[in-house]
């Protein structure tokens, strides 16, 4: 088997620390959780910026720039990708400030979830007009769409744009299960989304709550990668009796590889597979792609 891509989401939209004291929200907190995890080992890390004051998601390049560059300082070649969500934000503007950072700040990825979802509080907008804008501001900005996939139909929506030249291969998706109005955890389903990704393909399985541990375990059996992390589940145990930190997480699917005999996929393997530039100092896609 190929080595495990681990894909790390630490904070998230939704956890507050009133529901948890173990989820990152400041900057310090979330470079520190990142950190943690490049010790213990992971491929990328998905990134969510928070208000300093208030702990609300922020959309502001200002606070990405700020997390981005600290974690570049330590882990220069780990691959960083920005969240564009519509669960808070909905203007176009809002949702792809984090694209315009540069340099040694630049996003290797941006986050684009496939189409309009409900999850069972909130909803999730993306209209085919936005998911096209924001597809096509990666391109033009030479940053790496993470391909959210909640559904089966998001699977074709990535094909549909790739017809109209706004993707291209080699491919990342995150395949999310458990969500009350998405794909649930079963074998069936998620062998149905696996065999109709198109060809050059690389995945992850994510489950929400505690579909997670489930998931993550399936992925790593068949082949695949992983997304973890508290922005997924907050709990350590389907019984919901202990909280657990984004390490608790980590140091399990790293237990779970090592029964399976599949090694982390080191940053900068990744890259190479997603044509995208080496790292230490030169970021996002590589420019002869």
């Amino acid at each position: 088997m190929d080595d495990l891509i681990i894909s790390f989401a630490p904070t998230g939209m939704v956890p507050t620390k009133e529901m948890t004291p173990y989820v990152p929200v400041s900057v310090s907190e979330i470079v520190e959780d990142v950190h943690r995890a490049c010790e213990i080992g992971i491929t990328t890390v998905h990134l969510h910026a928070r208000n300093e004051e208030n702990g609300k998601p922020t959309y502001k390049v200002e606070v990405y720039g700020d997390i981005i560059g600290r974690i570049r300082a330590f882990a220069p070649e780990l691959i960083i990708c920005v969240s564009l969500s519509g669960r808070g934000f909905k203007e176009f503007e809002q949702r792809s400030e984090p694209l315009g950072l540069e340099g040694m700040l630049k996003p290797d990825m941006g986050s684009l979830t496939l189409s309009s979802m409900n999850f069972s509080t909130a909803v999730s907008v993306n209209t085919p007009d936005m998911v096209q804008r924001l597809a096509g501001e990666m391109k033009r900005r030479g940053i790496l769409p993470e391909l959210e996939v909640f559904d089966l139909g998001m699977v074709n929506y990535a094909k549909y744009l790739t017809a109209k030249d706004l993707l291209k291969p080699p491919y990342y998706f995150n395949l999310f299960f458990g969500n009350v109005s998405g794909a649930q955890a079963e074998l069936l389903t998620a062998g149905t989304i696996i065999s109709s990704l198109p060809a050059q393909s690389y995945w992850s399985f994510g489950g929400i709550g505690n579909a997670q541990l489930a998931m993550n375990t399936v992925s790593v059996a068949l082949g695949g990668g992983v997304r973890v992390g508290l922005e997924d589940n907050i709990w350590y145990d389907t019984a919901r009796t202990r909280l657990a930190g984004n390490s608790d997480l980590l140091e399990r699917v790293h237990r779970l590889a090592q029964e399976q005999g599949r090694r982390v996929m080191p940053p900068a393997m990744l890259r190479k597979k997603l044509n995208l530039e080496a790292g230490n100092g030169k970021y996002g896609m590589a420019s002869s792609v």
